[in-house]
């Protein structure tokens, strides 16, 4: 029995190492952007959960950090901060809005977005004020890990886009980024290749 085991684990962590690369390539290989602007009509800031009392948690504060330099660089005039209230009642994009505001940003220049709850959702309703306003180009920014399935979505609108990765906040580990990796790294070979699950926000492939 302990012999059968052991041949067992042993395939199973043979097979692990041969699918490891198919894996990672498939998480590298997608493309960040399908422009080569390095000015924009607006920048997004994808949302992540806020700390329980509502404060930016460390993701959040360094993707707005992100975003303030970019903004301050020129690279667009306005931002959209994105994410509704989803795994607490406080609503991501305001709290991110209200950091940026704390950092020099005018709040005529910052639009909030505070109905998406989840990623899918963020580049959906973002798309829609952006329709609004007659913006056709965007720097998406989020976190390093979150970027190859943010492009997956990102692929399936005409518009002009690029992503830019904000900074792993200093108070995260190596455990912590790797979790964020392997997670990120699955979820995104599932959809590239499994394709998406069918979603009203979602549009077919080259949507207006």
């Amino acid at each position: 029995m302990l012999r059968w085991m052991k041949r067992l684990l042993a395939g199973l962590g043979l097979l692990i190492l041969l699918f490891l690369p198919i894996l990672v390539a498939t998480y590298v290989t997608v493309p960040t952007q399908n422009c080569n602007l390095n000015r924009f009509d607006t920048i997004v800031v994808l949302g992540t959960p806020t700390l329980e009392d509502g404060q930016p948690s460390p993701e959040e504060r360094e993707r707005v950090n992100e975003a303030v330099r970019e903004f301050k660089a020129g690279r667009a005039e306005h931002i959209i901060f994105s994410g509704g209230a989803t795994m607490k009642q406080f609503v991501e994009g305001q709290s991110m809005a209200t950091l940026a505001e704390t950092q020099g940003v005018p709040s005529s220049a910052i639009v909030l977005e505070d109905k998406a709850r989840n990623t899918i959702q963020n580049i959906y309703f973002s798309n829609q004020i952006m329709q609004q306003k007659g913006w056709t180009s965007v720097e998406v920014v989020s976190s390093p890990s979150h970027l190859p399935r943010t492009a997956l979505i990102l692929e399936r609108y005409h518009f002009q886009w690029k992503e830019h990765a904000s900074q792993w906040p200093p108070e995260y580990g190596w455990k912590d980024i790797g979790g964020y990796y392997a997670g990120e790294i699955m979820k995104t070979f599932v959809l590239r290749w499994n394709v998406f699950s069918s979603s009203p926000f979602l549009p077919s492939r080259h949507a207006s």
